[in-house]
């Protein structure tokens, strides 16, 4: 059995990854979304609540593609976390050339960590590229639609936090 890990912390899931994660699905059997605990970060939404969100955008996906697609929280070493779920590869998202020299270094370390598990890069949709859900929690918080960035239910989400 393939499996893919897509970690991310996915504060809040965009239209972005969820392009990803449908495309990453036909490229294995299982696809485990690894959501970051990166109390660092001081993400906007709870850990439940991205679980949750990524969960509930999943469910169709797995529908969809007839990928086991399931949520798995850590707070370890990503490779460490690929060892936990069993990944063979662990799946990046690429939206520029940013971002390549960033996760260049990490394949780097990962390999030198475990070189049985590859990393594949997916180029983001010409459409998602500029999506980053740092921008997206900006421009919400700053009463700007974001609707075209996420789903509906993550944009009720977004509307109702930064409305309080």
């Amino acid at each position: 059995m393939r499996v893919g890990l897509y970690p991310g912390t996915f504060d809040p899931i965009t239209l972005g990854h969820i392009d990803i994660i449908r495309r990453a699905a036909t490229l294995v059997d299982k696809l485990v979304i690894g959501i970051a605990i990166n109390r660092d970060k001081g993400p906007l939404f709870e850990l439940e609540e991205r679980v949750a969100q990524i969960e509930e955008e999943c469910r169709k996906l797995n529908q969809e593609t007839g990928t086991e697609i399931v949520v798995h929280p850590f707070e370890n070493l990503l490779i460490d976390c690929a060892h936990d779920v069993g990944a063979q590869m662990i799946i990046r998202g690429l939206r520029a050339v940013a971002d390549f020299e960033y996760e260049y270094q990490m394949v780097g370390m990962n390999r030198k960590l475990d070189d049985s598990v590859e990393t594949v890069f997916l180029m983001a949709e010409a459409e998602h590229q500029a999506i980053a859900s740092r921008l997206v929690k900006e421009i919400a918080r700053l009463g700007g639609d974001v609707s075209k960035f996420v789903t509906p239910a993550v944009n009720a989400e977004l509307l109702k936090r930064f409305s309080q």
